[in-house]
């Protein structure tokens, strides 16, 4: 936990996530990159200088077999306010749209879903539980698929919503996210997504993993340039380390 927590932290400073008085809503999502996120960041409100607030918030898809309780009763013990929204995205999704390939539309009723439930609970920012790994595969997924040089940035400012979009575990390997879960016993929650695993950052994944066999710390050097190209939002942090 504590070297989760130094990713956190590293993040949140080098990139001025938090400021003094701040809302915070973390996205649960029920999965452990949620909840290891709501863990740190509940840590790190106990002695960070910048004082501030945490609501978890998640949006129930419309999966019967997905139970949160336990996830309610980790937030208690957390003393973080905790909101389930429910909707009916899957069955948009699935039952009447039907998509061939769900996981855009998915994607777009969920952001909209979760910042009007952000702003309804007073919240002006919103962490999101993206890691190391996810940034590397987002911006070889731009590339491959989109011909693009691009990925989300550590900080967006969403001015229609006037919402805040901070990605606190930057910094933090799936690997170290995936021990704590397991040692920490968070309460994650399957997602039953027909669509899950099966998707192109699936493959990307996977294709790391290989061509890290072949290349080690390739992800390391991505990500490296992704701060120092600079892509829009990323500027270099010389005194990481993992």
């Amino acid at each position: 936990m504590q070297k989760l927590l130094s990713h956190i932290r590293r993040a949140v400073d080098h990139y001025h996530m938090i400021e003094n008085g701040d809302k915070i809503a973390v996205g649960i999502s029920g999965g452990k990159d949620s909840l290891a996120l709501l863990a740190g960041l509940a840590e790190l409100r106990r002695f960070y200088p910048k004082k501030f607030e945490l609501t978890a918030i998640t949006l129930e898809m419309g999966y019967d077999e997905m139970d949160f309780s336990a996830v309610a009763e980790f937030c208690r013990r957390l003393s973080v306010d905790y909101i389930r929204i429910p909707t009916q995205i899957k069955q948009i999704v699935f039952d009447i749209r039907q998509e061939e390939n769900p996981c855009s539309l998915c994607a777009k009723l969920r952001r909209g879903a979760l910042h009007e439930a952000v702003l309804a609970a007073g919240c002006k920012t919103v962490a999101l539980g993206h890691h190391f790994d996810d940034i590397v595969e987002t911006y070889l997924l731009s590339l491959f698929y989109e011909g693009r040089i691009s990925c989300f940035k550590p900080v967006t400012y969403l001015d229609r919503k006037g919402v805040t979009l901070i990605r606190p575990l930057l910094y933090a390997p799936e690997n170290y996210i995936r021990s704590i879960a397991r040692r920490y016993y968070l309460p994650v929650v399957h997602n039953p997504c027909p669509a899950d695993g099966l998707t192109k950052r699936e493959d990307v994944k996977k294709l790391l993993k290989d061509l890290e066999h072949q290349v080690p710390g390739l992800r390391d050097r991505i990500f490296g340039a992704i701060q120092r190209y600079p892509l829009d939002g990323w500027k270099p942090d010389r005194t990481r380390y993992r």
